[in-house]
């Protein structure tokens, strides 16, 4: 019996050295060595300042920029440190509620648009950290930044259609913008 504790006791030591120091160094190794800057978070910078990430959302309450999804994380939107859902079901009154004063919201700041937004832009993404919308909801958001910065229209689409990134792999997923890249170069041409 003492043999195969013994035994045990070397196995266990043996492997969680493997896979919880070996493997996790060599991971990291790799990420840094191929992939550093996505091992760095994706990180946006602009003159020598961090603007944000590729990978996780921003908030944006002003006008003249193109807003995200919204956040259900709290305090706050888009607080990484507490990244989840709503758990709120399809059919929940709370839903319906949130849903109708993010378009009310949306419709306040952008007095003469009375069309229905996109989903995306009424409700929250999985892990209330989505950096992305669709380019619908970019369309339905051109005309009020575009007011609010005295831009043309065309400017703003053609900035529009140059954020817009592909399905991955040409069949993964949906066409999308990252908001803050487009938000980054609106405010580029300013």
């Amino acid at each position: 019996m003492w043999k195969q504790f013994r035994v045990a006791m070397l196995l266990l030591f043996w492997m969680s050295l493997l896979t919880g120091v070996a493997y996790p160094l060599l991971t990291c190794a790799v990420a840094e060595a191929f992939f550093a800057e996505k091992a760095h978070g994706s990180l946006v910078r602009r003159d020598g300042r961090i603007v944000g990430s590729r990978l996780i959302g921003r908030w944006y309450e002003e006008g003249r920029y193109f807003w995200p999804r919204p956040s259900a994380t709290g305090p706050g939107p888009y607080n990484g440190a507490s990244s989840s859902g709503s758990n709120l079901g399809p059919l929940h009154a709370d839903l319906a509620k949130g849903r109708a004063a993010r378009q009310a919201a949306l419709w306040e700041v952008d007095k003469g648009n009375r069309r229905a937004a996109p989903a995306d832009l009424l409700t929250a993404s999985g892990s209330g950290l989505d950096p992305h919308i669709s380019p619908a909801a970019a369309a339905y958001q051109a005309e009020r930044v575009a007011k609010a910065r005295g831009l043309r229209g065309e400017q703003v689409e053609a900035l529009i259609a140059a954020a817009t990134e592909g399905r991955q792999f040409g069949i993964l997923g949906e066409a999308r913008v990252n908001v803050l890249e487009l938000n980054l170069s609106l405010d580029d041409l300013q």
